[in-house]
């Protein structure tokens, strides 16, 4: 899933998006695969920092590229969380081509009829996608989704402050590390790791095990500085916090930030995400949204949005352009024998869901 803050970025890019964004009942008058034109747009809904944007000169700015490129405008708004978007999808007016989340929402979308299937003749670059990397469990009948980016969940810490190198997940219950702690702040990855050091697998749990993980984050709340996702970097690149979980690629990205900084996969295991570009059913522009996928699956472009993402990129062509720091990162590219020992996140039922979202605000607000 992943994914960081970019709210100013996004303010920049999209300008009077907001406008643009409205209906998302609307028919589809685009469906027939034909291209809209030069005039045209395309509105990307995704996590934040989730795509290079020219952050820096070394950083390639892909939508600039794919308008010069198309001629279609891209509105680009962002999320923080999977839980965010799918409430945008379910319960707004606003309208949206493209999302990216993460395998479990995936299948959550797919069953609910959020999602629409996609016409793979306008993909044609969907055939550098590594076959390991087709008919996820989350989509096995390959209708919905283009593979963006694959990752892990990890531990970054700041080795000024934590004095031995941590091994494993309970690291986050160190207190000695009181109030330098940072935890995710949505439900699934921190249940999750709440699950792990409860001995249970997370994958696909039921209110029982929710129950367990409360009280662990319970007795966690006490040691955090605070529940984090996009604050994380600020926290941790300047120095503010002392040891947080968080997404193996954003960690990189850190690390490069601030060279005090190291990593941690846990010898546990943790969460192996997928997440994949979708067209959301109350789309306007499927054949800008088709367009603007492949695209994105251009070799070259993979490439440079793996090199600023560093998340896993599952287009075999585009690790040919990657630099060797890149292609032996074992946070971009996790070793085989650590991605075994880890899960991938199921579908839960509603009333699950409903209940460990509950939970989980429950834990932040006691």
């Amino acid at each position: 899933m992943k994914k960081i803050l970019s709210l100013l970025l996004a303010l920049t890019l999209t300008g009077s998006a907001a406008a643009c964004l409205s209906g998302c009942g609307s028919g589809d008058n685009s469906g027939d695969g034909k291209k809209v034109g030069s005039k045209g747009e395309v509105n990307v809904y995704n996590w934040g920092e989730y795509m290079a944007l020219g952050q820096d000169e070394e950083t390639k700015n892909v939508i600039e590229m794919f308008e010069k490129e198309t001629g279609i405008k891209v509105n680009y708004t962002t999320y923080d969380t999977n839980e965010e978007l799918y409430s945008k999808l379910s319960q707004s007016n606003d309208t949206y081509d493209v999302v990216i989340p993460s395998d479990y929402m995936i299948t959550k979308l797919i069953k609910e009829g959020l999602l629409k299937e996609i016409n793979y003749d306008n993909v044609p670059n969907f055939k550098y996608i590594d076959s390991k990397f087709k008919n996820l469990p989350c989509d096995p009948e390959q209708k919905y989704t283009v593979c963006y980016s694959w990752g892990v969940t990890a531990m970054v810490y700041d080795t000024t402050q934590v004095d031995e190198k941590p091994t494993d997940w309970n690291a986050l219950w160190d207190e000695n590390l009181k109030g330098s702690i940072l935890m995710f702040n949505n439900s699934r990855d921190a249940m999750a790791i709440a699950m792990q050091e409860c001995g249970i697998n997370p994958a696909n749990c039921t209110k029982a095990d929710i129950d367990k993980a409360v009280v662990k984050l319970k007795d966690q709340k006490p040691l955090l500085k605070k529940y984090v996702m996009d604050q994380v970097f600020d926290e941790m690149e300047g120095g503010q916090a002392a040891i947080a979980s968080y997404y193996a690629g954003d960690i990189s990205a850190m690390m490069d930030e601030n060279e005090d900084l190291d990593y941690c996969l846990p010898a546990s295991g943790s969460n192996l995400f997928y997440d994949a570009m979708c067209i959301p059913k109350c789309s306007t522009n499927t054949a800008n949204a088709e367009a603007f996928i492949n695209f994105m699956q251009k070799p070259e472009i993979a490439a440079a949005n793996c090199e600023y993402l560093r998340y896993g990129t599952p287009n075999t062509e585009a690790v040919n352009y990657l630099d060797d720091d890149i292609k032996n990162s074992e946070l971009t590219f996790p070793p085989q024998d650590y991605l075994d020992k880890c899960y991938v996140f199921e579908n839960l039922d509603d009333d699950t869901y409903a209940y460990m979202q509950e939970q989980f605000l429950k834990v932040q607000a006691n």
